[in-house]
């Protein structure tokens, strides 16, 4: 397996967590968790773009080199539309929201919102991944 390979399978495997962490924001969303639907949201975001970049040769340590390079890599670059960055970018405002702030509420419509953006999101990340 060469390294292009290698990196493929790892991405498919980060896309694969991010499939599974959407999926327990809608679990966690169904039990009144807007919280934690807003974390997961965030995390299944933040899992797709990871498998994108990490295809791409892209490796980051930290929440912030993932977010400037959605920015620097796929926007700037018109892979990826404004719309898209400004998402990516509000999703991890309302995850440091929902983890680091004790009195946050969430409403409902908007959690719900942000869960059908992050679902298009992760589509758009797919057809990125696929090279669409």
């Amino acid at each position: 397996m060469n390294d292009q390979e290698a990196r493929r399978l790892v991405a498919q495997g980060w896309m694969d967590k991010a499939e599974l962490a959407l999926a327990a924001a809608r679990r966690d969303y169904a039990a009144g968790d807007m919280a934690l639907a807003v974390n997961r949201i965030y995390y299944a975001c933040f899992y797709a773009a990871s498998a994108v970049l990490l295809n791409e040769g892209h490796q980051f340590s930290k929440h912030a080199g993932v977010r400037a390079a959605v920015h620097q890599h796929l926007v700037n670059t018109k892979r990826l539309s404004m719309q898209w960055g400004k998402f990516y970018d509000q999703a991890f405002e309302d995850r440091q929201e929902a983890d680091y702030q004790a009195l946050t509420v969430f409403e409902s419509p908007r959690v719900q919102s942000r869960m059908d953006q992050a679902a298009a999101f992760l589509v758009e990340m797919q057809h990125l991944l696929k090279g669409i």
